[in-house]
């Protein structure tokens, strides 16, 4: 009876996973991705449309932000057209990022991002562009393991990222580092936060003892050295649904999913075989991308229709995706190496924090 529930499973998941390559390639022909549209503001699907140069733009200095780890400035970059890109919906105009009005409306309030490196872009990010607004504003700033945190003393803004990459727990037992897909023990410090903003995916896709950080997976009673990722993913992702489901007040905290964030270490997916992320200097034109989205979205909205809790998808994928210039490459201040999963700050993840003042304000 265990097979066959676990060959159910796969096959569902497999035509799942079809089912999302059909509509990518039919997106590719009518302009539109059929996983767009899921969330509008006022009638406008704010994650829909394309890139545009803006001269205003960067919203801030790297030297002026006290907040931004090495690994993300790069200023160090010969280039910098990549900093003077805007995202603009085809269906509206996204409203400009006012850090007074944002510390305004979240007096007295936790914000808290949870997940990976790449809510701690966005947590980096978002700190900023608030700095920017309020440069002699009185701040504190704390960096730990687990959690970190800038606090905007005069407005009691507190902005915490809370870093779990998996979102369900690894343990240490007999064995070894155990990754859990049933369990979510760190969920207690989230309880209290007004707007909790969840990623986690590109730690997933990591093999290897050295890479990835755990030794075995604990699916229920089994415990295995390996399974497929996307099912892990899917499994965990149910998990982190039923404690949100269960844990959240709807009418008090506000949750957004902060959506898959791209890599692009494969140029054949924009159509240059021979190329990595190194050495690009303009986003793709147009509102499609040649490779399609990434298997994950599909579990992300698969898991998220069925909440009860309502979710904001903060669907970064494509408009992500586009931007193959925006990464450090080798210009990361933090190390050597081609670094084409993280995002320079000033860049990308400020657009992030512009489409979650959007949806959150519009």
């Amino acid at each position: 009876m265990g097979f066959r529930v676990h060959a159910l499973f796969l096959l569902s998941l497999f035509l799942l996973l079809v089912t999302l390559q059909h509509q990518a390639r039919a997106a590719k022909f009518h302009n539109v991705s059929s996983l767009r549209g899921k969330k509008r503001v006022g009638g406008c699907n704010l994650f829909l449309g394309s890139w545009v140069v803006d001269p205003s733009f960067p919203l801030y200095d790297s030297s002026s932000c006290p907040f931004i780890d090495a690994e993300f400035d790069c200023h160090r970059r010969p280039d910098k057209q990549y900093l003077k890109y805007s995202w603009k919906p085809d269906s509206c105009a996204l409203p400009r990022f006012d850090g007074v009005d944002f510390l305004n409306k979240w007096r007295g309030k936790k914000i808290m991002f949870v997940g990976d490196s790449l809510s701690l872009n966005m947590w980096e990010s978002l700190s900023c562009m608030i700095h920017a607004s309020v440069p002699n504003a009185k701040s504190s700033f704390i960096r730990k393991e687990s959690i970190s945190t800038v606090i905007f003393q005069g407005y009691g803004v507190t902005i915490q990222l809370y870093r779990t990459p998996y979102l369900v727990d690894v343990v240490r037992e007999e064995v070894g580092r155990v990754l859990r897909l049933d369990s979510i023990l760190s969920g207690n410090a989230w309880k209290d936060a007004d707007l909790l903003v969840f990623n986690s995916w590109h730690w997933w896709t990591h093999k290897g003892s050295k890479s990835q950080g755990w030794d075995y997976i604990r699916d229920g009673s089994k415990l295995v050295r390996d399974m497929n990722r996307l099912e892990a993913y899917y499994k965990a992702m149910t998990t982190w649904a039923t404690w949100v489901d269960l844990n959240v007040n709807p009418s008090k905290t506000k949750v957004f999913f902060q959506g898959i964030s791209p890599t692009h270490y494969q140029g054949k997916e924009w159509n240059q075989p021979k190329r990595s992320c190194s050495g690009e200097l303009g986003p793709l034109s147009g509102s499609t991308y040649p490779a399609g989205l990434p298997p994950a979205t599909t579990i992300v909205n698969t898991v998220l229709k069925r909440m009860k809790t309502p979710v904001f998808l903060l669907d970064i994928t494509l408009l992500s995706q586009l931007r193959k210039d925006a990464h450090p490459s080798q210009y990361s201040g933090d190390h050597s190496g081609n670094d084409c999963s993280h995002w320079c700050l000033p860049g990308l993840p400020d657009t992030w924090n512009q489409l979650l003042y959007a949806a959150l304000t519009m």
